[in-house]
């Protein structure tokens, strides 16, 4: 590939993070280490979308390498406690996305990857120190940021019953009368700035074993939880190859098991095909909607309560490469970031803390996960399994190759972060539309449940007759996630395309 190496693109959630990328760009810094400035960027200027004690996966291909992607989803927490130690149970519904059920406070937090994996990229695949890409980060927190609308909406359901839970969180959200801050409103979370500089300054190991993760787990086990010094020390990020898709002249690299998320998604290409298209007629959609079926359906079944989902998975891919899922199975709070360079290097960040457990110790402006707690991704629980365990994931940073080109994708959203990968690769891949279409076009989301389905649709998707309940959007919505991508093509040059769904960011470095 002919660019220079330390020319980027870069899509990101906020253009704050997009000016971080920026930054570091300038100094030199390759794909890794802009992806990692602006996702620090975002997961710490996200309050109630995102925050640093939580999971990340960090899909990485240089040109010639091998894929892999980092795993730094949380686990399973409880190491040297005694056997049969029961945490506090705490429980709240939301209104948010139709209604959840989610658990809260101390009790639901789980040994935090999110610090470990990005660190464990830097060190690994980064060209500038990791210290520098903090900087933009600890500015903004320092500083002060702008309150996004994608938080202030979710806020407007969990900011009170959740982030209302500590004292320097509940004020750095809302006014002196209670309200929520407004929209763009500058946010400025104690101590954040300062935990963050001692993370510049002595990485990784002071999170995990020095100060700030003794004030983590002082407060947790204080309140009830289960995390220990233990399980902080323990605690790795694992290394793993890729899944690899081929779509024409593409391979794809995803989020391999443990994870759910990068199966559910090669599922989805391999059931629906990968031949190209003319235009999303009925027949392709409603070839889509029983892929969604199917892949949900199976994931239900047979992904959601198994204690190890390699042998499904690699099931549920036999099925779907064989043209058999669709017939036998027809009738899950992220931020991402995607760089590409023109060496040929992809990354892609994708991290999540759940819906929050709304516990912030102090002196540390952290907020920690409540993943241990999102009942509709980790139906186990707090029975979820022995410590150490990794708990499952919809997150799917993807990587993809052809002889002249690489990208760098990735959403949040949930369960809607395969089904919007997707369709964003139909568009691309197999429609032809450029990298803004393919993110921007309308999309469609079929939510399997216990006992009922329902599929979502935005405006301007030509459906057909479906025996499905139907949830008509007034216009595109956040719900369907956020896709953002980055593309360097030899012929072309550099793209990158930030959803419309949710404020985002783009930057691609000037030719010098």
């Amino acid at each position: 590939m002919s660019a220079t190496a330390n020319r980027v693109a870069v899509a990101t959630t906020s253009e704050l993070a997009a000016d971080a990328a920026a930054e570091i760009a300038d100094l030199g810094g390759n794909a890794v280490d802009c992806g990692i400035a602006a996702a620090m960027c975002s997961i710490n200027t996200q309050p109630g979308v995102c925050a640093l004690a939580g999971s990340a996966y960090v899909t990485i291909w240089g040109q010639g390498d091998k894929p892999i992607t980092i795993d730094g989803n949380v686990a399973v927490p409880g190491a040297g406690l005694p056997a049969g130690t029961k945490p506090l149970l705490e429980t709240v519904e939301l209104e948010y996305g139709g209604g959840i059920e989610t658990l809260v406070g101390a009790s639901s937090v789980a040994v935090p990857g999110t610090l470990a994996a990005l660190y464990r990229a830097s060190i690994d695949h980064g060209s500038l120190p990791w210290h520098d890409l903090l900087q933009p980060a600890i500015r903004a927190t320092r500083d002060g940021f702008p309150f996004a609308a994608a938080c202030h909406y979710f806020l407007g359901y969990a900011g009170d019953v959740i982030y209302g839970r500590s004292e320097d969180g509940h004020n750095a959200l809302h006014n002196a009368d209670g309200s929520l801050r407004d929209v763009a409103s500058t946010i400025l979370i104690p101590h954040l700035a300062d935990s963050l500089s001692a993370i510049a300054d002595e990485g990784e190991q002071i999170f995990y074993e020095g100060e700030i993760g003794q004030l983590l787990v002082d407060h947790v086990q204080s309140h009830g939880g289960l995390l220990t010094r233990e399980d902080l020390k323990n605690y790795t990020p694992v290394v793993r190859d890729c899944l690899l898709v081929s779509a024409g002249d593409w391979q794809i690299a995803t989020n391999p098991p443990p994870a759910i998320g990068g199966a559910n998604l090669a599922a989805m290409l391999l059931g629906f095909g990968t031949d190209k298209l003319n235009s999303w007629d009925e027949s392709s959609q409603r070839r889509l909607i029983r892929t969604q079926e199917a892949v949900m359906r199976f994931r239900q079944q047979n992904l959601d309560l198994a204690d190890d989902v390699s042998k499904p998975v690699a099931e549920m891919l036999r099925l779907a490469a064989a043209g058999e899922l669709l017939s036998r199975y027809s009738s899950g709070s992220t931020v991402h970031t995607s760089a590409v360079d023109g060496a040929g290097m992809a990354c892609a960040i994708t991290a999540s803390s759940g819906y929050g457990s709304g516990e912030m110790p102090k002196n540390t402006g952290l907020w920690l996960n409540n993943c241990l707690g999102e009942l509709e991704l980790n139906r186990h629980g707090l029975n979820a399994g022995p410590p150490g365990k990794r708990l499952p994931s919809n997150m799917a940073p993807c990587a993809a190759r052809s002889n002249t080109a690489v990208l760098a994708i990735g959403s949040p959203g949930a369960d809607r972060i395969t089904t919007a990968l997707h369709q964003f690769l139909v568009n691309f891949l197999q429609l032809g539309l450029d990298l803004e279409q393919a993110v921007a076009r309308p999309r469609i989301h079929l939510r399997i449940g216990e006992s009922d389905a329902e599929l979502s649709v935005e405006p301007g998707v030509d459906m057909p007759d479906t025996a499905f309940a139907l949830r008509q959007y007034e216009s595109i919505n956040m719900y369907f996630g956020g896709v953002v991508a980055a593309l360097y093509d030899e012929h072309n040059g550099f793209d990158a395309a930030a959803d419309p769904r949710r404020e985002g960011g783009t930057f691609i470095s000037p030719d010098n």
